[in-house]
């Protein structure tokens, strides 16, 4: 007996839907012709000086005893939005929040963060605190970016967070795999590692 479809080609999906699905993320995978790897990446660092490290790392040490991470409102605007607001300052990036993308009916909904400076850079908010089931939602959205934009940018790049955690990604546009970095970033533990990558990432 045929195993029935995971994703049923005549019902329409947004990136949220697929944080929702119980199947295996390689499986959801496989329906947009995509593999999945687990594997550590060595993420190179800017080597220059991070003028407010300090400023922000004390900002985020000092509201994290009185902040509940229940909220995803409260992860996004006092964990999430300083760090990316920081990326900007040192790369001239531009940020797009909740950008809008559709390419097809499986593929369509909005990017909570997207980071552009030649290089795109793509974060998603996880929701509930969820990292697995919000990294399959990150996969489809550097999956359909890849569709969606005009660039020869080989590998795209993005992360899932849950403020307090991040977790990075990649997309092969030619080998259509997606690596799913085994590290994780803590904030404000790790914060300096993690500013260096994002900035490295966007740098122009």
């Amino acid at each position: 007996m045929p195993r029935a479809a995971i994703i049923q080609p005549d019902q329409s999906y947004t990136f949220a839907d697929y944080f929702k699905l119980n199947f295996a993320p390689q499986d959801i995978l496989a329906y947009f012709n995509a593999s999945l790897r687990r594997r550590s990446l060595s993420l190179p660092r800017y080597a220059g000086n991070l003028d407010r490290l300090t400023d922000l790392k004390t900002r985020i040490e000092e509201s994290l005893p009185r902040l509940s991470l229940t909220s995803e409102m409260a992860r996004r605007e006092f964990l999430i939005a300083p760090v990316l607001m920081d990326v900007l300052h040192y790369t001239q990036a531009t940020l797009n929040v909740e950008y809008p993308v559709v390419v097809n009916n499986q593929l369509k909904g909005s990017l909570d963060y997207l980071l552009q400076n030649g290089q795109m850079f793509l974060v998603v908010e996880a929701k509930n605190e969820d990292l697995e089931r919000g990294f399959v939602q990150l996969a489809i959205e550097l999956i359909a970016l890849d569709q969606w934009i005009e660039s020869e940018q080989i590998i795209l790049q993005g992360a899932i967070s849950t403020g307090n955690i991040w977790q990075f990604g990649q997309f092969d546009r030619q080998t259509r795999e997606v690596t799913q970095d085994l590290n994780l970033y803590r904030v404000p533990a790790d914060l300096e590692d993690l500013l260096r990558i994002l900035v490295n990432i966007l740098e122009s």
